[in-house]
């Protein structure tokens, strides 16, 4: 079996390192907002190449966070993409505003900066940019645009550790970039885990005090607020795992030319490419068919594990029909939807299970 994703091979890489992080945290005995919270923060702040960062329980509260700081909040509308996790369009609706879809760019599957244009409207207030799979958004774009008309542009780098553009790396290509640990993710937690970084101090302070109940001072509190706070747990071991992500990407990246190499010829099959500029951290490896859900059945009988990101685009979910969005308000969001298979692709993955999973997918179309 080639499993999708394969998380106790990653742990067993790294035993004696992350068990003793954990290790001095039990005896250290602080285990919210504690040292190495404050350690991670700042060097992954340096990592992504900006001045601050925050962390918070996950990347869900990540995104919730950053649009309440930014003060965006009922009667605003934010522009998104519908073809991305449900946590990118909650993070505007639970904060009382209008998530306004655009549709995607079919080659990189990210949002179309022209169809975001034609969405801007007096109430529009930021953009969110989801680096879909580890490829970097089309940001020139995008800042050029919210620049023009006086917008944030918020980063969903929850799948984008280490991606970039021309050589500046996610979470500082626009104003908040916004990261999940998730236990799936190229840096992962072991459980829930987030982080807001910026170039704006005040700003990161900001989603700081709205993650500890707006509390300034002991049983002070400035504001309501919430409970997102990361743990010292998770920071030690995301600190040992930071040490490696480069390592682990340029691998993700090697096992991508593999499958490029392999699969090139299949005429039936729509491979990811990277845009120009761009550093994809393959967090996925997603390829497109019109023949998707018989390949995927084929892979699965052959011991090959998939999984499909995603199988419905927000805009037809049931929890946002509310917004009494058909189907065929976003065609190339829709198209996807129905065409995308993600591939196994991790850092411990064998060059061999790469090419068995490529003989497989050539064998089907065969």
């Amino acid at each position: 079996m080639i499993p999708v994703v394969n998380l106790p091979a990653q742990y067993q890489s790294l035993k004696k390192e992350i068990d003793a992080a954990v290790e001095e945290v039990l005896w250290e005995g602080t285990f919210i907002q504690g040292k190495a919270c404050r350690l991670f923060e700042s060097e992954f702040a340096s990592f992504c190449g900006v001045s601050s960062a925050c962390g918070v329980a996950n990347g869900s509260d990540a995104l919730f966070l950053a649009v309440q700081a930014l003060g965006i909040g009922p009667g605003d509308e934010v522009i998104t993409t519908p073809f991305t996790f449900i946590a990118t369009a909650e993070a505007i609706s639970r904060n009382g505003a209008r998530p306004i879809f655009a549709d995607i760019d079919p080659a990189a599957m990210n949002l179309d900066p022209r169809d975001v244009a034609t969405r801007v409207t007096e109430k529009t207030k930021a953009v969110i940019v989801v680096h879909l799979y580890g490829h970097p958004g089309p940001m020139d774009e995008l800042r050029t645009l919210a620049r023009k008309r006086k917008l944030a542009l918020i980063e969903d780098a929850a799948q984008a550790h280490g991606a970039e553009v021309d050589g500046k790396r996610a979470g500082g290509l626009g104003d908040v970039g916004c990261f999940s640990f998730y236990p799936t993710k190229n840096l992962s937690a072991a459980g829930d885990a987030g982080m807001v970084v910026a170039n704006d101090s005040a700003l990161v302070a900001r989603v700081r005090l709205l993650g500890n109940h707006g509390e300034q001072g002991k049983y002070e509190h400035a504001q309501e607020g919430v409970s997102s706070r990361l743990d010292n747990l998770q920071a030690a071991i995301l600190r040992v795992k930071l040490r490696h992500l480069e390592t682990w990407n340029q691998e993700r990246r090697r096992l991508a030319e593999i499958y490029f190499e392999e699969l090139g010829g299949v005429s039936e099959l729509r491979l990811p490419r990277e845009a120009r500029g761009c550093r994809s951290v393959y967090h996925q490896f997603t390829v497109r068919t019109k023949r998707r859900d018989a390949l995927r059945q084929h892979l699965e009988k052959n011991g090959i594990g998939t999984s499909i990101h995603y199988p419905r685009p927000i805009h037809l979910q049931p929890a946002y029909a509310g917004l009494g969005l058909e189907k065929g308000s976003f065609p190339e969001a829709e198209a996807a939807a129905e065409e995308v298979l993600s591939l196994p692709i991790y850092p411990e993955l064998g060059e061999d299970d790469v090419r068995r999973v490529a003989e497989e997918v050539r064998d089907f179309f065969a």
